[in-house]
């Protein structure tokens, strides 16, 4: 039996917020509807179309939020990962930024944290402060972080 989900859009133009309720779209077997991640993933990050998730189960806690992520010379890798370590004041040591909110999840010091959202980062996973301190809270050492 196919599932579907009712799509949901709100999108903020010119300063005003417009939002519809769109006709229900097929869900692909295995996904948490409106994601393109399983319900094995407490995060969710969509790269190409910069916006994230996080999850519980088969339930979206929070999200779609807009992301910025890396560019072709620094990408955001895309996988399957758990969370290693978290900081909530951080300073990368290689770019010498300040990273608030620091959740890491991937080798090279790969991490969601609080940054700008203007200009690509160096293949983490960047939110406004709200989203960066939502994410801090609810992700915990261990925790699988889907990247697609």
């Amino acid at each position: 039996m196919a599932r579907t989900a009712v799509v949901a859009v709100a999108v903020a133009v010119g300063g005003s917020v417009l939002a519809g309720i769109g006709a229900a779209q097929p869900v692909a077997p295995g996904l948490v509807p409106g994601t393109p991640c399983t319900p094995a993933a407490r995060a969710c990050v969509d790269v190409a179309g910069r916006v994230a998730w996080l999850i519980d189960g088969e339930r979206i806690v929070r999200g779609p939020v807009r992301v910025q992520t890396g560019d072709h010379e620094d990408p955001t890798p895309r996988g399957t990962y758990a969370v290693q370590w978290k900081a909530e004041q951080y300073t990368s040591r290689e770019y010498l930024i300040q990273m608030p909110y620091s959740v890491f999840f991937a080798p090279g010091g790969i991490a969601f944290h609080e940054g700008r959202q203007d200009t690509p980062s160096a293949g983490c996973v960047k939110l406004v402060h709200d989203d960066a301190k939502a994410w801090f809270d609810y992700l915990q050492v261990g925790d699988e972080v889907q990247v697609r």
